[in-house]
């Protein structure tokens, strides 16, 4: 009996008679000739009915088999150039041909233009598609990266609680439950702050998740339910945090490069780009990128533009900002020191500049902006609760946070990656709704 193969290995069985099950995702007919481009899961490959080599009701089989349908595939591998496919170059020869199930003939995701609303509401088909299935591929990998990376760096995984008695970076942003008799809870924004708990115990964790922002944003770069790693380390302070994070990028990149490539080049993504990513990145201040926004303002003819790169002291950056600013750098961008006003509350300040905090951005290139936030923590049990006061935040909830300042406390740090914007870096996309299996914006929450 013929081997069974998967089809990203295919490579491996040239000359050989190998078994597929999979369906089909396209034919096309010339003559004698049928062209099934057959998808596994783990690849596509083309397979060529040859009308002489078959029998004639197997050859009317193949012809009239409709798109989406299941099945198994016995065919001699060779090799072509020229053989459509992720990774593409081979070929399979049918020799045996079954159908599982024949599927019905209006598939809804047809070969054609769609329009956005479309595939989305089609979503759970639509990830069928060459592209979406490799930027899937490409976002496992990506995940898979991020944990070896932790782990292989002594850093251990800690869960921390999706249900939360208070806010992370306030409350303004969050959705918000009641909790039996105990009154409000929230979904969290972050586990950051019970991995502030779990160094004092471990020293460098992380914890994975599910993350909710309930921000009214219709932008291409916001998800209201998304996926962020959050590692945290003891005795860490603001330079060696970014030492951790251009590290840990490049590995998840490189990690990328290695096993997808096919991938990659199958969404017409120029991995020369991403080949560039090696440390050290660049490392700018905020006042730094104050100064280069406002060169790029004033040099900038186009008034519509122009308005938007409007920028002062001050503020926080916006898409058109980070944009801009990227666009200067081949490799991500560090920005360390933004105005303590617009970060949390938990961050430590800038000796001799209370203005400022010890906060780090990284910034992708080519216009994809923030993939990383982060920072290095307030250490002090008075400081931390004066900022607290400020913020209006309710202090009971806090009462444990500020017991970790009490008992041992050290200079500390810790970040969060955004999975989704990362992946769309990575991929080339333009928007972050196809780097999530099932997305969740501020209008949709169905498949």
């Amino acid at each position: 009996m013929a081997s069974l193969i998967q089809i990203d290995r295919i490579q491996d069985y040239t000359g050989q008679e190998v078994r597929i099950e999979g369906w089909v995702y396209h034919k096309t007919h010339k003559g004698k000739l049928l062209f099934l481009l057959i998808r596994d899961g783990y690849g596509f490959v083309q397979c060529v009915a040859f009308k002489n080599d078959l029998p004639e009701e197997l050859f009317q089989k193949i012809l009239k088999i409709p798109q989406e349908s299941s099945v198994v595939i016995t065919g001699v591998v060779r090799e072509d150039k020229r053989a459509p496919g992720i990774p593409g170059g081979f070929e399979i020869g049918i020799t045996g041909f079954e159908v599982v199930h024949q599927s019905i003939d209006d598939y809804p995701v047809a070969l054609k233009e769609h329009g956005v609303d479309f595939v989305l509401d089609h979503r759970h088909l639509w990830i069928r598609m060459p592209s979406q299935w490799a930027i899937l591929r490409i976002r496992a990998t990506v995940i898979q990266a991020i944990r070896e990376w932790l782990d292989n760096n002594g850093f251990i995984n800690m869960d921390t609680p999706i249900l939360t008695p208070a806010a992370c970076e306030g409350t303004t942003t969050l959705f918000e439950t009641q909790y039996f008799d105990e009154g409000k809870a929230y979904l969290a924004q972050s586990g950051q702050l019970y991995n502030e708990a779990n160094i004092f115990a471990f020293k460098k964790v992380y914890c994975f998740g599910p993350t909710f922002r309930a921000e009214k944003s219709k932008t291409r770069r916001h998800l209201t339910e998304f996926w962020m790693v959050e590692p945290e380390i003891a005795f860490c302070d603001l330079d060696q945090l970014m030492d951790i994070e251009e590290q840990f990028v490049t590995y998840i990149v490189k990690k990328v490069l290695i096993e997808r490539k096919a991938e990659l080049r199958s969404l017409n993504r120029d991995v020369a780009i991403l080949e560039q990513i090696e440390p050290p990145f660049p490392r700018i201040s905020y006042d730094q990128a104050v100064e280069i926004l406002k060169e790029i303002y004033e040099s900038n003819e186009d008034k519509d533009n122009r308005e938007l790169l409007k920028f002062d002291w001050g503020m926080d950056f916006g898409s058109p900002h980070e944009t801009a600013l990227t666009e200067k750098f081949s490799k991500p961008v560090f920005v360390y020191g933004y105005p303590t006003q617009v970060k949390a509350f938990y961050m430590e300040p800038w000796q001799g500049r209370p203005e400022v905090s010890k906060s780090v951005d990284l910034l992708a290139p080519e216009g994809y902006g923030e993939i990383i936030g982060g920072s290095e923590r307030i250490s002090n049990p008075d400081l931390l609760l004066d900022r607290i006061r400020q913020h209006g935040l309710p202090e009971n909830a806090f009462k444990w946070y500020l017991d970790l300042r009490k008992y041992g406390s050290v200079p500390h740090s810790g970040f969060g990656l955004g999975v989704e914007r990362t992946v769309a870096w990575i991929c080339g996309l333009h928007h972050i709704r196809e780097t999530i299996p099932y997305p969740r914006t501020i209008k949709r929450i169905y498949p």
